[in-house]
């Protein structure tokens, strides 16, 4: 047998290969620029040097407690300090950050805490009622430590023995935290919105936590020191790994604990924000601010938006106020964004109906994912790239989860054939791109938020006068899409569409609950199945 010259006494040792993390991205930001501005916060700056030490501080504290590797600290906070610093200073033991939505009911906060087994829970007092109520249902409720927000002073209940701030303060700012022993070691655990059943816990590794955030600065043309108002919610995705972007390029995070128009336009215009991401209700909320409360930008801004691509009119409004806007596609398992509609030159010329088709794809795979295809389920092959065979699109590279936690049979149905389903359906452009037709899941997108229709309709189901119901997405110029309820009642009852509203309200997260509720005979098939096309349409004309 030939002997591999390249492969002889060539191996691999700490000098030539390391594991791929992000972690490292804000200590080699914290040593070339430590007196450059990493986190703004209201009245409050946090330079490199100190964002890297009270993530240290936080990473000492939480071992004193304990807190070790493969240990699960999860957080409900806002996009505040402590969430930025708990992205560096958990994963710094080995630990594994679990951010919770903080628009979720207590029995799925109380789930997704047992089935993380979480040793510490770091929360807001803002969340304090809903977070009280999930600890009574928790079987193993973990150690609380309170954030008590300097800047915007909350009333909630303290529910634990120590704040935040006292609590990173007993901590060692110069911790020697150690690298992961291996890249493939979980960073972050992030659980879907429940689409059937309970959640899915999705395991992030290192190795593509490091990646995408190098991939959103290659995909975004991101230069040294941006400014990042962060409008995405911090616990989507880990902010779609943004908040390990932004020590890449050194750049300064603009903390936004509400999404209000009056506080984004003041930012952009007095810290010069440059970049920034969001669901379409974000770009509605911008251009429908009052006139008073607009700012002339002297800056260009990126404005970064998933879920349905925006409409040309809402693309020209964003141009015009000043902000460029890039259509991404992804999902929970891969870490966020993984797709762009990448624009090419020429297209500028299209009018009409043929720009309108271009922006209305997808788009191709981030130069941090290996592959993306669209695919018949069934045979695992590659459908015609015509722009009208439906399959299913599917994804396979390194930004793609690990898996589910605890869920062998989730994990090998997601992987079948070795590519991960996204469940999504679509077509392949004869350019590589792809589009997306429907979601196989009859899932609703909602505020940038997912709601399964089978959740709602069992809500509904409930009720003593509702005899069948089914919910399809109907399109909101706000909120991209939001739930519209079709419901036939039982002979010889009644219930107005306040009241059922009113009775879901009681039992779902309210962004879960009907915008619109329509009493109407359901359409079916021969064989009893409600025809959801046919409802998908109604809602459409309403």
């Amino acid at each position: 047998m030939t002997t591999n010259p390249y492969e002889t006494d060539l191996d691999k040792n700490p000098a030539n290969y390391q594991p791929l993390t992000p972690l490292t991205f804000l200590a080699r930001s914290a040593l070339v620029f430590p007196d450059h501005v990493a986190v703004i916060h209201g009245n409050q700056r946090i330079v490199y040097r100190d964002f890297y030490a009270r993530a240290r501080r936080l990473a000492s504290a939480l071992k004193q407690r304990g807190i070790g590797k493969g240990d699960t600290v999860s957080v409900m906070l806002s996009n505040t300090p402590p969430m930025l610093e708990a992205h560096y200073g958990v994963p710094m033991l080995g630990a594994v950050l679990n951010t919770l939505n903080t628009r979720l009911d207590a029995a799925i906060i109380a789930f997704s805490l047992d089935h993380a087994e979480t040793r510490v829970l770091i929360t807001d007092r803002e969340f304090a009622g809903t977070v009280k109520e999930a600890l009574s249902l928790c079987k193993n409720p973990p150690l609380v430590v309170d954030y008590d927000d300097p800047e915007f002073p909350q009333t909630g209940e303290m529910l634990g023995e120590i704040e935040y701030e006292a609590f990173i303060a007993a901590g060692d700012p110069e911790f020697d935290w150690q690298m992961p022993a291996d890249e493939w070691e979980a960073i972050s655990l992030n659980y879907t919105s429940g689409t059937t059943g309970n959640p899915k816990g999705v395991v992030y590794h290192h190795r593509g936590a490091s990646l995408l955030a190098v991939g959103n600065v290659v995909t975004g043309a991101i230069g040294r020191h941006p400014v990042y108002l962060w409008t995405l919610p911090m616990f989507h995705c880990n902010g779609w790994c943004f908040t390990w972007s932004l020590s890449v390029v050194a750049g300064t995070h603009v903390c936004l604990r509400w999404v209000r128009p009056n506080l984004i336009w003041e930012a952009l215009a007095e810290h010069k924000v440059t970049h920034l991401c969001g669901a379409p209700i974000v770009m509605s909320t911008i251009l429908n601010a009052p006139a008073e409360m607009k700012r002339d930008l002297s800056q260009r801004v990126d404005f970064f938006t998933a879920a349905a691509p925006p409409p040309e009119a809402v693309l020209a409004a964003m141009a015009d106020a000043g902000l460029n806007v890039t259509h991404l596609y992804g999902l929970t398992e891969t870490y966020g964004p993984a797709v762009v509609n990448d624009w090419k030159a020429d297209w500028d010329a299209l009018e009409g109906p043929a720009r309108a088709a271009k922006k209305a794809r997808q788009g191709v795979r981030y130069a941090a994912l290996e592959d993306l295809t669209v695919m018949n389920p069934e045979t695992m092959e590659r459908v015609p790239d015509d722009g009208e065979t439906i399959g299913e699109v599917m994804f396979r590279g390194n930004i793609v989860m690990k898996g589910y936690l605890k869920n062998p049979k989730a994990t090998d149905e997601a992987f079948a054939g070795g590519w991960f389903h996204s469940g999504d359906l679509g077509v392949l452009h004869a350019d590589g791109y792809i589009q997306l037709k429907d979601r196989s899941k009859d899932i609703i997108i909602s505020g940038g938020e997912n709601i399964s229709s089978i959740e709602v309709e069992d809500t509904l189901y409930k009720h003593p006068a509702i005899a069948a119901a089914a919910v399809v997405a109907k399109p909101d110029d706000k909120w991209g899409e939001t739930p519209c309820a079709f419901i036939e009642l039982r002979p010889d009852m009644e219930a107005t569409a306040e009241e059922i509203t009113q009775w879901c309200r009681e039992r779902l997260a309210h962004f879960k609950v009907p915008r619109a509720v329509v009493f109407t005979e359901i359409p079916k098939t021969s064989t009893g199945k409600i025809q959801k096309f046919k409802l998908r349409e109604i809602a459409k004309g309403m």
